[in-house]
C-alpha cells in the first residue's frame, strides 16, 4: 500500500519532531510559504547546538580538495577552480550509505559545502541546490548523468535537506552566503537556483532574491524526478511534487531505528534474563529476556511495515495491537497454558506497551504526522505506558511468589 500526499494542496503542514533521539522528518510545506518543519521553527542553527537527524553542527564538512567524493579534477571558471565530480557512484559509496541506513558512521558521512561542477558546465548551465549530507550529495550527482549542471552544495552539518530545513541550515542565511562564498554569481550568467522541494521551510525565495538577485525554483520531491524536470522548461508536474510513505520507504527507515532501539533493549533484556534466572530458573529468564526482546522488533519493525493495515490513526495504538500479535505468539511459543493469569497478563500488558512505545517513535520518520499531533498523542500515550509496565511488572512478581 502506498500512503501518499500532494505537497501542492497542502496550505500549511505542521511536520513532526520525534519522541525521542531518533531520526526525524515530516511533511513539507508548501513551496511558496515558509512554514516550520522537522524538529523546530525556521531560524538559522547556532555552531553549539544539535539539529536533529544528524550530528552536531560542529562537525564540519571542511574545505573542497582533490579528496572530495567523486573527484575527477579541476575546472577553471571566472569563479576560480571548481571541481569536477563523476556521476558514477563507487562500490565505497554504495557501502558507505549502507553503514550510515545502520547508524554506522552516520554522524561524520559529510562532503565539504561549495560549488561543484557535473560534466562540462558553462555560463549558462542550470545550479542544483542540496545539502552536504553525503548520501544526499551522492543521490544527487547520481541522476545528473551525462548532464552539465553546476551543484551548490550548503553546510548542512551532514543533515539531510528535509530535516536541515527545519533547523535552519538549509536556510535563507547559509543559501545566501553560500552564493556569495562560492562566487556563483560570476560562474553563471542566469539567476536561477533550482531547489528540492522538501528544502522549501528553510529558505525565503524573495529574501533570497533582493539579497543575491537569484531566482530560487522548487523542483521536484525526488531526486530520480530531477532529470525529467530539466527536460520539462524546469516545470513540476503534479507526480513530481507528490509526497508518498510506501511500504520500501517504510523499510529503508527500520535499520537506524532498530541499531538505536537496540542499545536500551540489550540492557534491560539482561536485566530480566538475570532476574528471571535467579528468581526461576533458565527458562523463565530466557522467556523474559526474548519477550522484551521480542515487543522492541515487534514495534521497531512489524509496527512501521504493517502501518496502513493496523487499525487506528494513533501510532501508539497501531504498536499496542501489534504488541498484542507477539504476546500471543511469545504466550504460544512460551507454552502458556502453564502459565497463572497474573504471568499471562503480565506479557500482555508489558509487550503491548513496548512495542507501542517504539512504533510512537516511529512518528519522526514518517510523512503526515505534526508536532501538535504528536505532542497530544504522547501527553495521552505515554502515561498509560508507564501504567501498563508498573503493572505487568507488579503481576509477574505475584505470579512468581506465589
Amino acid at each position: 500500500m502506498i500512503i501518499a500526499m500532494n505537497i501542492r494542496t497542502i496550505k500549511k503542514i505542521e511536520p513532526c519532531c520525534p519522541p525521542s533521539s531518533s531520526s526525524c522528518c515530516a511533511p513539507p510545506a508548501a513551496p511558496r510559504e515558509k512554514t516550520p518543519s522537522c524538529c523546530a521553527a525556521v531560524a538559522p542553527t547556532p555552531v553549539d547546538t544539535a539539529p536533529c537527524c544528524g550530528p552536531a553542527t560542529t562537525v564540519r564538512g571542511g574545505e573542497i580538495d582533490e579528496q572530495v567524493p567523486g573527484f575527477l579534477g579541476w575546472l577553471e571558471t571566472p569563479a576560480g577552480r571548481v571541481p569536477g565530480i563523476a556521476t558514477d557512484l563507487t562500490f565505497h559509496d554504495r557501502l558507505g550509505a549502507c553503514k550510515a541506513r545502520w547508524a554506522i558512521g552516520r554522524m561524520t558521512y559529510i562532503v565539504p559545502p561549495g560549488l561543484y561542477a557535473v560534466g562540462s558546465p558553462t555560463t549558462e548551465s542550470s545550479v542544483v541546490v542540496t545539502a552536504n549530507y553525503k548520501m544526499s550529495y551522492d543521490i544527487i550527482r547520481s541522476v545528473l548523468v551525462g548532464r552539465n549542471v553546476w551543484l551548490l552544495v550548503l553546510e548542512t552539518f551532514g543533515v539531510n535537506v528535509w530535516c536541515a530545513a527545519g533547523k535552519g541550515t538549509f536556510g535563507t542565511e547559509e543559501l545566501v552566503e553560500r552564493i556569495e562564498a562560492s562566487g556563483l554569481a560570476r560562474a553563471v550568467t542566469h539567476r536561477n537556483l533550482i531547489l528540492p522541494i522538501l528544502g522549501a521551510p528553510g529558505v525565503a525565495a524573495h529574501e533570497v532574491k533582493q539579497r543575491t538577485g537569484f531566482h530560487v525554483r522548487y523542483a521536484t520531491i525526488r531526486a530520480n524526478d530531477l532529470p525529467d524536470y530539466l527536460d520539462n522548461g524546469m516545470v513540476t508536474t503534479p507526480a513530481m511534487g507528490r509526497l508518498t510513505f510506501t511500504w520500501y520507504e517504510r523499510l529503508v527507515l527500520v535499520p537506524v531505528e532498530l541499531v538505536m532501539a537496540m542499545k536500551s533493549t540489550t540492557l534491560i533484556a539482561a536485566v530480566l534474563f538475570t532476574t528471571g534466572l535467579l528468581v526461576d530458573g533458565y527458562r523463565t529468564g530466557l522467556t523474559l529476556a526474548l519477550a522484551w526482546s521480542g515487543a522492541m522488533l515487534t514495534g521497531v519493525v512489524a509496527g512501521p511495515l504493517l502501518l496502513p493495515w493496523l487499525p487506528g490513526k494513533s501510532f501508539a495504538l497501531k504498536g499496542a495491537i501489534a504488541g498484542l500479535g507477539w504476546s500471543l505468539i511469545c504466550w504460544l511459543m512460551a507454552d502458556g497454558k502453564s502459565w497463572g493469569a497474573p504471568e499471562t497478563l503480565a506479557l500482555f500488558l508489558a509487550a503491548s506497551a513496548v512495542s507501542a512505545f517504539h512504533t510512537l517513535n516511529f512518528t519522526g520518520c514518517t510523512t503526515y504526522t505534526s508536532p501538535s499531533g504528536v505532542r497530544k498523542e504522547m501527553r495521552l500515550a505515554l502515561p498509560v505506558m508507564a501504567v501498563a509496565l508498573l503493572l505487568s511488572g507488579l503481576l509477574l512478581l505475584t505470579g512468581l511468589f506465589t
